[in-house]
């Protein structure tokens, strides 16, 4: 099957094109920015010598004649007006920014006027675990980020046992590298390098998304606190989570919830002791961890956030949506050491 990579200047295009390169049933046809016009080696010079590949520059006509599926790797607001076009042309797409999401009033209230309404209503939420069927009939997949799914992934096995009248809070960390390719005063080396500091706290817009998420496949409402951190490290994210059990769940078997939730489930793997970023790095793998002291609990998760937090989770929606098996193209090894 042929599919297009849309945005391909970015690292979690790199990545994409990295996975498709060894995908069994994916043929990568078309690879495309806003210019086009080099190869994609000028692009990610570490592809010299592995990829030899015209970056076109986008065309929604001619991706349509020969793809049957896109990837999306662009910013929010700039998929839209591409995901409409290529849907209206009868092709798949997985987005991989946040426009499809959300609800509309919570996208409208923390990004931007939607442009695209009707299709936001047919989206579907793309966390495989808990949304493995709805994703195989999806024309259109909104792709999470790093930091939903390793906070998702960790928190709703536990839902059930949770006192909604207490707060949950989420104390997130990152590897650089989600911040993306753009320069910005918090990237600067000298401001990184051997530091590591909070951004946005109680106040970041994935919080929201956390939130509803819940709301959503639990019928629950929690107050979410959300604190993300950067890391002086190129790739990978830690998430530790903190929350109170009802009085009746007390001393919770955590071990026991976790495999029952995650049973079969290829890419989780439940963790007998706190979790690592390294363990994850350059797979599609989300580690988790779960202890209870009384009524208190902590949840411990690590991704790889270009990969389950990105571009490895598109490709296994992908395959969902496509009829493969999921693991086609992820059968990554973590960068160890």
């Amino acid at each position: 099957m042929n599919v297009a990579v849309v945005g391909v200047s970015g690292y979690t295009g790199l990545e994409l094109v990295k996975i498709l390169l060894r995908h069994p049933k994916f043929k990568l046809e078309t690879i495309t920015n806003q210019k086009g016009g080099i190869d994609i080696s000028q692009l990610h010079p570490s592809l010299l010598g592995v990829l030899r590949k015209e970056v076109k520059k986008t065309n929604v006509n001619e991706i349509a004649k020969t793809c049957e599926l896109v990837f999306l790797a662009l910013p929010h607001k700039q998929s839209m007006p591409l995901a409409k076009q290529f849907l209206q042309k009868g092709l798949k797409v997985v987005d991989l920014s946040a426009d499809y999401r959300l609800e509309l009033e919570t996208y409208e209230k923390y990004y931007c006027p939607h442009l695209d309404k009707q299709n936001l209503k047919q989206a579907v939420y793309g966390l495989p675990e808990f949304y493995e069927d709805e994703i195989k009939k999806a024309k259109l997949v909104a792709n999470p980020g790093c930091y939903p799914s390793a906070s998702l992934l960790g928190i709703l096995p536990f839902v059930p046992f949770l006192d909604e009248n207490m707060p949950i809070f989420i104390d997130a960390k990152s590897g650089l590298s989600g911040a993306g390719k753009s320069l910005s005063e918090n990237g600067h080396f000298v401001n990184i390098n051997e530091n590591s500091f909070a951004y946005n706290p109680l106040s970041h817009r994935h919080m929201p998304e956390i939130r509803e998420k819940i709301k959503n496949l639990s019928k629950k409402s929690f107050e979410i606190n959300f604190v993300p951190h950067l890391l002086p490290l190129t790739r990978g994210m830690l998430v530790s989570i903190y929350g109170i059990l009802k009085d009746e769940f007390q001393n919770l078997d955590t071990n026991k919830v976790l495999k029952e939730a995650y049973k079969n489930k290829k890419f989780i793997r439940l963790r007998e002791n706190p979790v690592d970023i390294k363990s994850t790095s350059g797979t599609n793998f989300c580690d988790i961890y779960a202890k209870s002291n009384k009524k208190a609990i902590f949840i411990n998760t690590s991704i790889d956030n270009l990969l389950r937090g990105a571009s490895a989770q598109a490709v296994l929606n992908a395959n969902l949506m496509c009829g493969f098996e999921q693991n086609f193209g992820l059968e990554g090894l973590a960068y160890v050491p």
